[in-house]
């Protein structure tokens, strides 16, 4: 399946269906696959990308609910950062807030242990999450200068 077509495919399930989470699934992967395409893929990458459709098997017959939808867009991310280290808008704003806000509760816990303990967790998990959007925004905007965000 070229980019094209997954286009024209996502775009038609989305004016047939009614239903806002279904959706915002297919946007995503309009947006997706319009920004692929406004890319200067070489022929390979193309082919990659093409290859990647095919496996998601958009195609195959029969009943597809939000759940195959979002597995396929996750699973489509996934191999687009592993195979050409491509990766999603705000990728890593939202992996640094994970991740800050899980090292954030040790923080709170080991450090921030002469406040109530509630109070150190939350104080913890406030900054850790606060450093994580900081360390993420810069990530993003790194990947972005250099032509790595789709």
């Amino acid at each position: 399946m070229t980019l094209k077509e997954a286009i024209n495919y996502f775009e038609s399930l989305n004016s047939a269906t009614s239903q806002k989470s279904k959706r915002a699934i297919f946007q995503k992967f309009i947006h997706l696959l319009k920004n692929l395409e406004n890319k200067d893929l070489s022929t390979l990458e193309l082919k990659v990308v093409e290859q990647t459709l095919d496996g998601l098997g958009l195609e195959a017959e029969g009943p597809k609910n939000n759940k195959y939808f979002k597995k396929a867009l996750g699973h489509f991310q996934k191999k687009m950062k592993e195979l050409l280290s491509l990766t999603p808008e705000g990728y890593y704003t939202n992996l640094g807030v994970g991740l800050g806000a899980s090292f954030g509760v040790l923080f709170g816990i080991v450090v921030l242990s002469s406040f109530e303990r509630s109070m150190g967790i939350s104080f913890g998990i406030s900054i850790g999450m606060l450093i994580g959007i900081l360390v993420g925004r810069n990530l993003d905007a790194q990947a972005k200068a250099s032509g790595k965000m789709i």
